[in-house]
């Protein structure tokens, strides 16, 4: 008993184009009925502080290592007999400062102990604030 026998059976098809309409409606709904909050009208009383910016700028001791091993604190020649007495001419050139910065300015062909030396002495002095100068190439 095959009732169906003559009829043309027809595959069940899902339109998209009905769904995109509603979701589109739905959209343009949304955006339309939407407030969106602008972070620009908030009212912030920002502290403020009455205090003036230091002008104090911190002690520089430039100790200058020559090639040949030649010391020199604050610009002026010095005789390297050790690293304590250079930790002492150091410590005369910071005039009691507590934290000054050690800048030392090493010739390209100075040896390396004599730049440990410098760094050693700085150590011994207290100040723990180091620096290199380098020059760039010219091109």
């Amino acid at each position: 008993m095959n009732f169906r026998r003559g009829r043309h059976r027809e595959e069940p098809e899902i339109n998209f184009i009905p769904l995109i309409d509603v979701m589109l409606v739905i959209l343009i709904f949304v955006m339309a009925t939407t407030t969106y909050s602008k972070f620009a009208e908030l009212q912030i009383n920002l502290p403020t502080a009455d205090a003036e910016k230091s002008t104090s700028k911190a002690l520089e001791i430039e100790i200058g290592i020559s090639a040949a091993g030649q010391y020199s604190v604050g610009g002026q020649k010095i005789n390297f007999t050790g690293v304590d007495n250079l930790a002492a001419d150091l410590l005369r050139a910071a005039k009691g400062q507590k934290e000054p910065v050690i800048i030392i300015s090493a010739d390209g062909n100075a040896s390396h102990q004599s730049v440990v030396n410098a760094m050693t002495a700085a150590e011994k002095a207290g100040f723990g604030r180091l620096t290199f100068t380098i020059q760039t190439p010219q091109s």
